[in-house]
């Protein structure tokens, strides 16, 4: 039986095994992914952990994941499938001769595991610790926990966000985030808010209760956790899950412009021919 206290050492990471948990160190370092080294480390509850698979990896190595149970850890509901496989948190990569090393400790994860893949009722995984912040491409974003602060740039805000003015919502507003990788096309934070027929624009650059984000502004290593905390804060002020929500329908003209702008985009070069196909075809969903 593996012991209270072992460790198993990957590249970018190192988990240790205790009765009830496994306390995953991230390291840090210039390969290390900057989102593990903003994570630091994170406990993960084996009631968080759904199953655990050994496959093999890429150039000679084995990745050891823990497969998290749906609803149990805010990071990953706010990642919502998002992020690329390299960071994911969850993963631990070894080198192939460590295969029946970590084959054992597989094995006596699986042996401990309690839980199902049935969606928790309340986050067992403990968010990132605020206060936090980072710079988006329109605004600052900053989480006190208990309150989201957007001050804006006058040099990237749209017209409708600075006359509104810079905005502050209690997490009791709240009924959950939207977060869209800073990764892809129109990647951006919003704000859900709870009440009930709350009208949110469309377009999150119009929307004062978000901030988009654009090259070199709110990468995953500072928007992600930032995102998961106040996920985790907005539940915590209200159990009852959030009203399923249907985005309003777009205005035809609307619609040929938004497609009309992403061609010019993409014949300059600043959108790729898969980002164009699939927002081209998102757009046309809308009408």
């Amino acid at each position: 039986m593996a012991r209270m206290g072992d460790v198993l050492a990957g590249m970018h990471a190192a988990w240790e095994f205790d009765s009830d948990s496994v306390l995953i160190r991230f390291e840090r370092g210039i390969r290390t992914p900057k989102l593990f080294q903003a994570l630091g480390e994170r406990r993960i509850p084996l009631d968080a952990v759904a199953g655990v698979t050994l496959t093999p990896g890429k150039r000679g190595t084995v990745v050891l994941r823990a497969e998290p149970r749906p609803g149990a850890d805010p990071l990953m509901d706010a990642a919502a499938g998002q992020l690329k496989e390299g960071c994911d948190p969850y993963r631990l990569v070894l080198p192939a001769d460590r295969e029946t090393l970590a084959e054992y400790y597989a094995d006596e994860l699986r042996s401990q595991l309690t839980a199902d893949g049935t969606p928790a009722e309340r986050y067992l995984v403990d968010p990132p610790e605020g206060p936090l912040a980072f710079k988006a491409y329109d605004g600052k974003a900053s989480f006190d926990g208990r309150s989201v602060s957007f001050r804006w740039f006058w040099t990237g805000a749209s017209s409708a966000k600075w006359k509104s003015g810079d905005q502050t919502f209690p997490v009791s507003a709240l009924s959950g985030v939207e977060w869209r990788s800073p990764e892809v096309f129109e990647g951006h934070l919003r704000l859900l808010r709870r009440e009930p027929g709350a009208a949110q624009p469309a377009q999150a650059d119009q929307d004062p209760a978000s901030v988009v984000f654009g090259l070199g502004y709110g990468p995953v290593h500072e928007s992600l956790p930032f995102a998961a905390a106040v996920l985790a804060a907005a539940r915590s002020a209200s159990p009852a899950p959030p009203p399923a929500s249907t985005a309003p329908r777009r205005d035809p003209a609307d619609i040929a412009d938004r497609i009309r702008h992403l061609g010019e985009l993409h014949e300059a070069g600043l959108v790729t021919d898969e980002e164009f196909s699939a927002k081209k075809a998102e757009l046309l969903a809308q009408l």
